[in-house]
């Protein structure tokens, strides 16, 4: 079985894909990794068109979202995620070929390469879930307490007002993926709330689909 997890930037896919490894003990990757082998195998001049967002993005945030829309920035991580849906459907193919399980999570697993993977091997071995956030201000406050090693956002943010804008990308690039997912029939989770018991309801979803 393979279980693919999407859905924009800080809804908890990490999280998820971690839980789902140890419940199920399974490894799990995630596809930022497989889209950085994608970008050493890009020729230098064709990475600012095929990784808009990476090529454009500074270490500051501020800065990043000073220039560029919410709708701009989600409109770069598309572009960007699209880079990786050859390199998703070859690791899903090749652990589907061999019969084992295995777990891939990143806002490059959208609803467009996830229909890709479910019409060549079937609904039966493949399980997608998206996860989205819409609330901005709990965003903006929740974020000052989160224990990601090294997250980015609080990183490379040092205005107040940047926060903001981040959540405002993060509900616009929800409102792409749970669009593309209703028009899929995929199963889309809003993370705004009570994140621990969505994570169990996810799994038992995961569950019940298997």
């Amino acid at each position: 079985m393979i279980y693919l997890i999407g859905g924009p930037p800080k809804c908890g896919k990490t999280t998820l894909a971690k839980k789902l490894a140890t419940e199920y003990q399974i490894p799990w990757i995630s596809a930022d990794t497989l889209q950085n082998i994608v970008w050493v195998c890009t020729p230098e001049e064709k990475r600012p068109e095929l990784f808009p967002h990476s090529f454009l993005r500074r270490e500051s945030n501020d800065e990043l979202y000073s220039k560029y829309s919410a709708k701009q920035i989600v409109e770069n991580y598309i572009t960007q995620g699209k880079t990786t849906y050859d390199a998703i459907s070859m690791v899903a193919e090749t652990y589907l070929t061999d019969e084992d399980d295995f777990i891939v999570e990143g806002y490059q697993i959208t609803p467009e390469v996830v229909n890709r993977i479910f019409e060549k091997f079937g609904r039966e071995q493949v399980k997608a879930v998206f996860l989205v956030k819409y609330d901005e201000h709990k965003f903006v406050q929740d974020i000052h307490k989160s224990t990601t090693p090294n997250d980015w956002v609080l990183r490379k943010t040092k205005e107040a007002a940047t926060f903001g804008k981040i959540a405002k990308m993060i509900a616009e690039y929800s409102r792409y993926f749970e669009d593309e997912a209703e028009r899929l029939g995929f199963q889309v989770f809003n993370m705004d709330e009570d994140f621990k018991e969505q994570l169990s309801r996810i799994e038992q979803y995961l569950k019940n689909e298997s």
